[in-house]
């Protein structure tokens, strides 16, 4: 089991991950848009926001994936931007900078990068601070954090030219809750605690999850995200909200008709409330908190909690993101 730790800036991946896929195998290209709130907030949810970014980036690598990192620069000359080139160091998370790009979008050799949607073949839209509740027609309250009106734009703005494209789709947490807002949705500004724990409170540093189960509709897209993985719910004796990870002890493969119960990395403080037209919920807490929405139309998916987080197995935390870059890599 890997540590719980923050980590500064980027996660950094060796070069030699790329191996891992034959050279003949096409790398599908994945769009992420970038954290723009920068780590030295006082708040540590941004600055633990923008690791997890890096994360993200690190594991779609190493299923297969080409991470290309979307700056408010790369709508200007369409949905694309400089590829990460084996690392997470070409932009910065919580600065929106391209290192490996030029001001004219050109790349540091002096060649252009492409400039269509189509360049790219799928979208993951991360974690990060608040969507600002004028989105879905409401006032800020006063619990909200890194309300950021670029964030909104850039992430949105991303998102839609990849629906409008029909590209592939996955959300994480704040994306969860964008793509319900995109559809139509509203969103709970600030949880009132109940019977299931969705956060640390108060936020504690060496334990950032709270760890509780999540019922997964079968057949759904989440559902084939997390099919791969045998110990889907590897929690011990350890009981819901507890705050620790997954464990490793085995178990069999789950029946395929069965609901899937996972015990997921949760850190939020909002959540889907009027859920959007067009969107099946397939995913629900015990105390009814919509933890995945999927578009049965189209590779359309989101998740409310952290797939991406150190603690749980390598393979449970490969599993969802090669599921989504091999949809991607699919005509």
């Amino acid at each position: 089991m890997q540590n719980s730790t923050r980590n500064s800036g980027p996660v950094q991946t060796p070069d030699s991950t790329l191996s891992a896929v034959p050279g003949d195998v096409r790398r599908p290209r994945i769009g992420i848009p970038v954290r723009l709130s920068s780590s030295a907030d006082p708040d540590p949810r941004v600055a633990k926001a923008n690791s997890l970014f890096g994360c993200i980036v690190s594991l779609i690598r190493d299923v297969g994936g080409e991470p290309v990192l979307l700056t408010p620069a790369s709508l200007e000359r369409g949905l694309a931007g400089p590829p990460s080139s084996g690392t997470t160091d070409s932009a910065v998370p919580g600065s929106g900078t391209p290192k490996s790009g030029t001001a004219d979008g050109g790349t540091s050799d002096g060649g252009k990068v492409p400039d269509a949607p189509e360049a790219l073949d799928g979208v993951v839209l991360p974690g990060g601070g608040d969507v600002d509740p004028r989105l879905y027609g409401e006032e800020p309250g006063p619990s909200l954090y890194d309300v950021n009106t670029e964030q909104d734009r850039l992430d949105t703005a991303v998102a839609r030219r990849a629906l409008d494209a029909g590209m592939p789709v996955l959300g994480i947490c704040r994306g969860h809750q964008l793509l319900n807002v995109l559809y139509g949705g509203t969103l709970v500004q600030d949880m009132t605690p109940g019977t299931v724990p969705h956060r640390q409170i108060p936020a504690a540093a060496n334990r950032p999850w709270v760890w509780h189960e999540v019922t997964i509709t079968p057949g759904s897209k989440v559902a084939k995200m997390y099919a791969a993985v045998q110990n889907l719910d590897a929690g011990g004796t350890e009981s819901a909200g507890s705050g620790e990870a997954p464990g490793d002890e085995a178990a069999a493969a789950p029946d395929p008709a069965a609901p899937v119960e996972v015990k997921i990395a949760s850190g939020h403080h909002q959540a889907v409330d009027r859920v959007a037209p067009g969107l099946l919920v397939t995913a629900v807490a015990d105390d009814g908190t919509v933890e995945a929405l999927e578009d049965p139309d189209r590779w359309v998916a989101s998740v409310q909690w952290h797939p991406e987080a150190l603690e749980p197995t390598e393979e449970q935390r490969l599993a969802p993101f090669r599921v989504f870059v091999e949809a991607c890599r699919t005509p």
